[in-house]
């Protein structure tokens, strides 16, 4: 069994049922023409990326092993393995080609890599700094960027390239109304939040 992911860019082709949402792989589409489940012909031609698979070894490797248990008699028996398999870089990149837009990645909160993605610009680099040890302290996870040598823009264009669900920034301007600018990376808008709040 293989676990697969729709996506335009996927590297297998296979072919869904859209009542069961069963798919056959193309490699035995000729052998296996119906849908296992329903038995059903309408199958729908699709692009996937395989992120995960099943594979029944049986006793293949148990008996080259020598791999035995005892039964409730007493009898020795070979014992009968699968072998589960997540491939880890393909889910990331699964998740990349569903969860993006043209500036870059947009990582869902449940698996992002930082929770939030903190920027700081002139004049407010002390209060990001308390920021930052303020959010680390409550356990969550940040990127912090203080980069002195690039440009605010630059810092915003890294910033949606990553993809990092929760932007925010502190600046001379955001701490002259004792806020930050807080801004989720899948929404347009940003909103300013006082920093004592965050």
């Amino acid at each position: 069994h293989e676990f697969q992911v729709l996506t335009h860019a996927g590297e297998d082709t296979i072919y869904l049922c859209p009542k069961c949402n069963i798919a056959i792989n193309d490699e035995i589409i000729k052998e296996q023409k119906v849908c296992p489940d329903c038995k059903g012909k309408n199958l729908k031609k699709e692009k996937a990326i395989e992120v995960g698979n099943i594979f029944k070894l049986k006793t293949r490797f148990s008996k080259t092993f020598g791999l035995e248990y005892k039964d409730t008699q007493g009898k020795e028996q070979d014992v009968i393995m699968g072998c589960y398999g997540i491939g880890l870089p393909r889910v990331m990149g699964s998740v990349v080609e569903i969860h993006h837009d043209k500036q870059g990645i947009i990582w869902p909160e449940s698996i992002a890599p930082f929770a939030v993605h903190l920027l700081a610009l002139p004049g407010g680099v002390g209060e990001a700094e308390k920021l930052y040890r303020q959010l680390q302290k409550k356990g969550i996870e940040v990127l912090y960027d203080e980069r002195k040598e690039v440009s605010a823009g630059q810092k915003f264009a890294d910033a949606d390239l990553i993809g990092i669900p929760t932007r925010i920034i502190v600046s001379e301007k955001t701490i002259a109304k004792n806020s930050a600018e807080v801004k989720k990376r899948n929404q347009s808008l940003a909103k300013l939040v006082k920093i004592h709040t965050l």
